[in-house]
């Protein structure tokens, strides 16, 4: 089918080339081909499921003539970066705006500071409500009030659906109309909320305190994205959980979806230290880049700024998660199974094993940003290794699963931080034995996404450029 929808587009494609307007009407200097020659040339070079795309085999095309012929047949890059990526990529991406993407990575984004998920309605319809995770300190969400509970079903007066919702949550201000569930029922109320997103650097530490219970003290850390510039303050986190001494640690990664592999390796021997130098995880590249960058990636000692890692030496982590739990996250989860007890509470996580780093329109093999073509701002996070543990477990492609079930009850989030909140209550109950019943949400619901939707690197695991 693939072969069949080429030779279409070859047949009736033109040789002229003209200038190519990106996803925002910005007008790019370099023609749609050389947007796409880039996106060819770098799949071509670096892509993990290079030998499940055909026309990325060195020996596709007889000539140049011929792969120019085969860009020049697509509209835009969009189509041509869609129609390369394998059906099984769920995760790479292709952005017009590397400024944007740049920023994202160093937690830098546009926010009302409202951090939510979207559930589809329990009738079966393809409604959804929003319901409040957290709130970020110092944004609009915080100053108009909005709490972590909260649900809203609709935005500008539009019900949201499974088909609006993008559209509606990508608006820069925008009013949500709040809601209350009866247990069966979503009941619109009367009141609106106007929220206007601004420039905001996140910091990825959300909670972090040390528990006294039983006369045990417990380190408690909240964890929402895998930052590189905030290394540093995760360091201090641990320095401060090693001078409290505390016993255990509850590490809450539900709402993380992911970011740098170097971070996650940074967490996982700061949770550890007693493995330093040891396999943390092996990396499985195309059969072409396989045996010069696949490198093993070992527990270290040092942060990036070549700072002491303040290592907990624990043999034991519990760590809480949901279906917005992925990449970088399960890299953690799944590179401490070997070595430790990783005792997962909460829902699967999303099944995401494979890394990306950043390409730019310049020549391999460093599709670096210093040699890039300036008529555009075009850039790719293609998947470009996979990732396996210890001892060989990886393609989790159904998340990995929790040693408790805990789904979150959308009508009784609790207090984040709160011995009491679910989550956290239940990783109590099982440390000390406790016997209290769990919280349990005893309606089915779909969640189907998240605020975080909206960044370039949503979801995405990434590795420096080697």
């Amino acid at each position: 089918m693939k072969k069949r929808i080429l030779l279409i587009l070859i047949t009736f494609s033109t040789l002229a080339v003209s200038c190519f307007d990106d996803l925002d009407d910005n007008i790019q200097n370099s023609s749609n081909s050389s947007i796409g020659d880039f996106i060819y040339r770098g799949l071509n070079y670096f892509y993990l499921y290079k030998s499940v795309s055909p026309e990325l085999a060195d020996d596709y095309f007889m000539n140049q003539n011929e792969l120019n012929s085969f860009l020049d047949s697509f509209e835009n890059p969009r189509e041509t970066f869609d129609f390369l990526i394998a059906p099984q990529d769920r995760f790479s991406v292709l952005v017009n705006d590397y400024n944007e993407l740049e920023n994202a990575l160093n937690g830098i984004t546009l926010s009302n500071g409202m951090e939510f998920g979207l559930v589809y309605y329990p009738n079966g319809s393809t409604n959804l409500f929003g319901y409040v995770r957290y709130v970020l300190p110092n944004t609009d969400a915080a100053t108009k009030g909005i709490q972590r509970g909260i649900l809203f079903n609709t935005i500008n007066g539009q019900q949201l659906t499974d088909t609006n919702y993008l559209s509606l949550i990508s608006l820069n201000s925008y009013e949500i109309g709040l809601a209350t569930f009866d247990g069966e029922t979503i009941i619109p109320t009367e009141e609106r909320i106007e929220l206007i997103k601004q420039e905001y650097t996140e910091n990825p530490i959300y909670i972090a305190e040390t528990l006294a219970i039983e006369g045990q003290k417990i380190g408690y850390l909240m964890y929402n994205a895998f930052t590189r510039d905030f290394d540093t303050s995760l360091n201090s986190v641990f320095a401060q959980f090693k001078a409290d001494g505390i016993n255990d640690l509850i590490l809450d990664l539900r709402y993380n979806g992911g970011g740098s592999v170097e971070t996650a390796v940074d967490l996982s021997s700061m949770i550890t230290g007693q493995f330093n130098n040891q396999l943390f995880a092996n990396e499985f590249w195309n059969d072409d880049r396989q045996n010069v960058y696949a490198n093993p990636i070992l527990f270290n000692d040092k942060i990036v700024t070549g700072e002491l890692i303040n290592s907990l030496n624990l043999n034991k982590v519990y760590i809480l998660t949901t279906n917005s739990s992925a990449s970088a996250s399960e890299l953690v989860i799944n590179c401490l199974k070997p070595y430790i007890e990783v005792k997962q509470i909460g829902d699967r996580t999303r099944g995401k094993y494979q890394a990306s780093f950043l390409l730019y329109d310049a020549p391999a093999p460093n599709f670096s940003k210093s040699q890039a073509n300036p008529g555009h701002t075009f850039a790719m996070l293609p998947l470009v290794f996979k990732t396996s543990n210890a001892v060989g477990n990886t393609d989790y492609d159904d998340g990995l699963f929790p040693d408790l079930i805990l789904n979150e009850d959308y009508t009784n989030l609790g207090t984040l931080g709160n011995i009491n909140e679910p989550l956290l209550a239940a990783a109590i109950n099982d440390l000390f034995s406790f016997t209290q019943p769990l919280q349990r949400n005893n309606i089915e619901f779909k969640e189907l996404s998240n605020s975080k939707k909206l960044s370039p690197i949503y979801q995405k695991m990434i590795k420096e450029n080697p």
